[in-house]
């Protein structure tokens, strides 16, 4: 098996997560380490205040008797009291049980009672319902704040009497090794099962890190919006190295108004998931088109990717140059601003960004550092740098990390941040990690001989035509996902004599494109509409441009609906449910090869 390793660059980890709270507290009391936002205006919170919060929460878990080890189950979107509540289960021993406020009531009654969590803390009236629900199958659950009616409040005039020299004992007893954070798997297939993550994973990756992201974690006046799930390891472990750092962090959830909060906080580095990268990308050059502007944007579009490119090969030409200059003015300065306009780097996870997207992003001034992880392993085991940046790769493995490739082709990791197990799961444990304490993803990819990681598909979602040929499907469609028009694609053909796909269509994107050209702006209405079909054909033929003829997609079918997180065909973390969208287009699929 090859592998390869990068030298660990940190001594073992001491202390625990909620440590830099009163460090940052001590040395730095008022620096500005959040932003509330209360209506309109964003307010800051200092890390004397901070410190101060989370003390009064942690009070009031200790008072209504929550021991060192017990879990805590926090269910609500991302907001700022998740962050405090967070750091408050963490000062005194216990542990966080995130749970996505999208979850359904069979996901949050399985993580209370498989958690055995024995308080909970929710967002709202209907979030505590649904766990009021459940305790008759969560016999441990006993008391139940909701945030908007007071929780934080409440739990700190419930810990008044709590002495310091109490809390100061309790707060002291937290070891590296002791469990952080239970974070359920999403899910896809079966029942989530619940990580064990200690607070040393969470250490031995960002002791590291944040070191060699300074550009992102040590610059002056950092700061951060974070808007995807804190629930989801990735936004939670930015968190951790932001209250490490002193970045400042914003919280939104309103993924509707997002353009606005990013305008309103302007962050220094944001981080996403390619789908958003995508459709702003998208939006961009839809909106383009629909103002008379296309051939303008589509030619800066390819000024950019091409001023990126030339980065890697030693630089651009004087005539580059200039277009770039010029576009700079009229395009890429207006993408920016949508930005908030300071962002100087975007970090993207969860799945793979693709080399158009990620010249692009470059190309217009905000480099996307891509990288990899999962769950399992506290977030990224690597990731690209601002100045050892490989577009197309995941980047080399951080510090302490060994990557190695098995004879399958599927990706294995070692380190530090390599979860302790499956809570209460012997078997998966034993299946996830090897004797020799080798971690398998169930991806496949290769890394080259600097050690830059390719991911290029998932170990259980290869496709095996008729003809015995393998195909990696998610490389077909992440390209095709590109096209302004398309929002989901999923590329089928196992067992078939060819290779097809199943096509929905972006229902913002494809109004003005069907009122400009005078046709209905339903996709429901437009499934065989010839010029509709053009134009995904054209994303097909571009896809199928970078696999051989056997791998290429033949034949493809545009759906009246779209897959969304709410009817199932998404995950929370926006990935594909492979076996839901089969479940639901059988028929569809089979209409493909019918013919």
């Amino acid at each position: 098996m090859r592998e390869y390793t990068v030298p660990a660059v940190t001594e073992p980890p001491t202390g625990s997560l909620s440590d830099p709270v009163w460090a940052n507290a001590s040395s730095h009391p008022d620096t500005a380490v959040f932003s509330r936002r209360t209506g309109s205006t964003w307010t800051d919170v200092t890390a004397a205040e901070f410190a101060q919060q989370v003390t009064g929460v942690a009070k009031g878990l200790i008072a209504a008797g929550v021991k060192h080890g017990e879990r805590v189950a926090l269910l609500s979107a991302t907001r700022y009291e998740w962050t405090l509540i967070d750091y408050a289960i963490w000062s005194i021993g216990a542990v966080t049980v995130p749970i996505y406020e999208t979850s359904s009531t069979s996901q949050i009654q399985w993580i209370l009672t498989d958690s055995e969590a024995v308080v909970a803390v929710v967002e709202n009236a209907t979030h505590g319902a649904v766990v009021e629900s459940s305790r008759a199958e969560a016999p441990a659950l006993q008391e139940v704040w909701q945030i908007e009616a007071g929780a934080v409040d409440q739990l700190t005039a419930l810990g008044q009497d709590v002495t310091d020299a109490e809390f100061d004992k309790r707060r002291s007893a937290v070891a590296p090794s002791d469990l952080a954070t239970l974070i359920y798997t999403s899910g896809t297939t079966g029942r989530p099962k619940g990580c064990k993550i200690s607070h040393s994973n969470f250490l031995d990756e960002l002791g590291p890190a944040v070191k060699i992201l300074d550009d992102l974690f040590d610059t002056t006046g950092a700061s951060t919006l974070l808007f995807l799930p804190l629930a989801h390891v990735f936004a939670r472990i930015i968190q951790v190295g932001c209250v490490m750092k002193r970045v400042k962090v914003g919280h939104t959830a309103d993924v509707k108004n997002l353009v606005e909060d990013l305008g309103a906080f302007r962050p220094t580095f944001i981080l996403s998931v390619p789908r958003v990268f995508e459709k702003v990308f998208n939006s961009a050059s839809q909106k383009a088109h629909a103002d008379g502007k296309g051939k303008i944007f589509d030619a800066a579009a390819e000024t950019a990717i091409a001023y990126s490119q030339a980065q890697d090969k030693g630089g651009a030409s004087f005539g580059l140059k200039a277009k770039h200059l010029l576009f700079d003015r009229l395009v890429f300065g207006k993408l920016r601003a949508v930005l908030g306009g300071r962002v100087q780097y975007a970090v993207s996870g969860g799945a793979p960004l693709g080399d158009r997207l990620g010249h692009f992003f470059r190309g217009i001034g905000v480099p996307v550092l891509e990288g990899y992880g999962l769950t399992e392993t506290t977030a990224a085991v690597s990731v690209n740098l601002p100045d050892d940046l490989r577009i197309g790769t995941v980047g080399r493995p951080l510090p302490g990390v060994t990557v190695g490739v098995a004879d399958d082709g599927e990706l294995l990791f070692k380190g530090g941040q390599v979860m302790q197990g499956y809570w209460k799961n012997d078997e998966a444990t034993a299946n996830a990690i090897d004797a020799d304490g080798w971690f398998h993803t169930g991806d496949l990819g290769e890394f080259d001989v600097d050690g830059f990681i390719k991911i290029t598909g998932r170990k259980k979602e290869i496709l095996v035509t008729a003809g015995g040929k393998n195909v990696a499907p998610t490389m077909l469609e992440d390209q095709i996902r590109l096209h302004p028009l398309v929002s989901q694609c999923m590329v089928v053909g196992d067992g078939k004599p060819f290779i097809a796909a199943l096509i929905t269509i972006d229902p913002e994107n494809i109004v003005p494109w069907a009122t400009e050209r005078g046709k209905p702006t339903d996709p429901a209405a437009l499934t065989q509409d010839a010029d509709l079909i053009a134009e995904v054909q054209k994303a097909v033929d571009d896809a199928n441009a970078s696999v051989s003829h056997a791998e290429a997609i033949k034949k493809f079918s545009i759906l009246p609906i779209d897959w969304t997180q709410e009817s199932g065909e998404l995950s929370l973390k926006l990935s594909l449910r492979r076996h839901i969208v089969m479940d639901k287009h059988g028929a569809d699929v089979e209409a493909l090869y019918a013919k």
